[in-house]
């Protein structure tokens, strides 16, 4: 069955307590991303310094003890961190947005298994390196080597243009495979990647060479020689201009001064890149700057900080979908807002409330039912993003107008998908939260605010913001 047949699915929720289920996956896929391109730049350098080695000449012994201990590293941090997150962010993912992956998995299911094909060869490459690897001939070495490297940044090749869709998935989003997958934002999104992934292992290198038992000039050497590979980060201002010239109109406006959270992001992100690239070409490679161990861990620290960054931005200039065109955020169809703005929210909702004797009324419990079904992906009621504070200042009527109005009130979200009673639970659920959760609570039922929400919802329509200023 499609994850977009007409009737409109309901998925068993789980909360994560006062951290927004944006928050859980964000946090867990940024750490999953740092360390999967860590394992890709690491085989790419490892074949680099393996290929220095099996030259000969001075540092030729020295590199070879590098890839061998580095190896070490790689698996351990790659393999065990990154296939636990990895598990992670699936189990996360299906528990935030069950209908979007499954729309994923359902269009690019072959592109996805041939992913995992190149990961299990990543891997098993990797371990067969490890057990068997210095007992190899040289020739034998470098193979074993380019096959790791090959199969990493295979899969980052296959994930790249199943994530990148996501964004940019072209007029026709549900039409061929291929046109999906080399969508507009494919290839800098994919040479953007590849240099991150070449600099993390760059970086990566410099703090265990500071651990090899070698002379200072020698590691020095080492040091210089994994300068190289975070090089490219020279072209990284221009691949992101490609990649902002590619993205949609509404998608640009969020990172350039729509959204002052996503802009400040992209600012951190630009500048950690650009301290990083400096400080390996300048200071390393032109100005031959020793790095220690801790200076290597700081920098590390510092491309931590700009993956964290652009990963938010990726995830931000989406909104308000979480397939452009095709989903919202609230794993929603816009034809869907449109069925539900007639139904309500929740008139399909067959799964009750764990904790519905907690509210006083029949309408509060409508209200967390909607809070449930439209909002708790992106907000909490008391704890990150909070309903609560957010609206805290907002009069009854304003609290009202500005769900109901919801793509006009924050461009980035999607329109509010359900009715005027359904206006109205949320907006006195949020109230009563916010006056300290009373044992009592009088049900808000004026006929006269009723028409005037169903007016509000009737201006603003079912399109998203982009939609309507363009109709405009």
């Amino acid at each position: 069955m499609s994850p977009l047949d007409s009737t409109i699915p309901h998925f068993p929720i789980n909360t994560f307590g006062p951290a927004m289920k944006g928050l859980v996956i964000g946090g867990i896929g940024i750490l999953h991303v740092f360390l999967a391109q860590f394992a890709i730049g690491g085989g790419l350098l490892l074949a680099y310094f393996e290929r220095t080695a099996q030259r000969g000449g001075a540092g030729a012994a020295d590199a070879r003890r590098f890839v061998d201990g580095f190896f070490q590293v790689l698996v351990l941090v790659s393999f065990v961190l990154g296939a636990l997150t990895g598990v992670a962010m699936w189990f996360t993912t299906i528990e935030v947005g069950t209908r979007t992956i499954g729309l994923m998995v359902d269009r690019f299911h072959w592109l996805w298994a041939t992913e995992w094909v190149c990961f299990s060869v990543e891997v098993c490459a990797g371990y067969a390196y490890v057990r068997v690897g210095r007992r190899l001939d040289d020739r034998a070495r470098m193979r074993l080597l380019l096959l790791y490297a090959a199969a990493a940044w295979l899969s980052l090749f296959f994930i790249n243009g199943i994530l990148s869709w996501q964004l940019t998935p072209g007029d026709n989003p549900l039409g061929g495979v291929w046109q999906g997958f080399f969508n507009a934002s494919f290839w800098p999104s994919l040479f953007f990647r590849t240099i991150v992934a070449m600099a993390l292992g760059s970086l990566a290198a410099c703090v265990v060479i500071n651990t090899l038992d070698l002379p200072r000039e020698r590691k020095a050497a080492l040091v210089r020689r994994a300068a190289h590979l975070a090089a490219p980060m020279v072209l990284m201002p221009v691949l992101a201009v490609w990649f902002v010239a590619v993205m949609p109109a509404d998608s640009r406006s969020w990172i350039t001064g729509g959204s002052i959270a996503m802009t400040m992001f992209v600012g951190i992100a630009a500048g950690a890149s650009v301290l990083i690239g400096a400080y390996a070409v300048v200071g390393i490679l032109v100005k031959r700057l020793y790095v220690n161990g801790a200076t290597a861990t700081l920098l590390l620290a510092l491309a931590f900080g700009a993956t964290g960054a652009g990963e938010f931005v990726r995830e931000g200039a989406r909104k308000p979908y979480t397939v452009r065109g095709v989903l919202y955020s609230t794993s929603l169809t816009p034809e869907e807002v449109a069925t539900l703005r007639v139904t309500g929210a929740v008139a399909d909702d067959p799964y009750p409330l764990r904790d519905a004797a907690r509210y006083p009324t029949p309408q509060l419990v409508r209200g967390a039912r909607v809070f449930r079904a439209l909002c708790d992906a992106c907000h909490t009621m008391a704890g990150a993003n909070p309903l609560v504070e957010l609206t805290h200042t907002w009069t009854d009527d304003q609290l009202r107008m500005n769900v109901a109005k919801l793509q006009r009130t924050k461009g980035f979200m999607p329109p509010f998908a359900g009715n005027a009673e359904d206006v109205e639970a949320l907006a006195q659920l949020v109230r009563w939260e916010d006056a300290g959760a009373p044992a009592t609570w009088s049900v808000q039922a004026d006929p006269a605010m009723h028409a005037q929400i169903t007016r509000w919802l009737d201006e603003v329509g079912t399109l998203p913001s982009s939609s309507a200023r363009r109709a405009r």
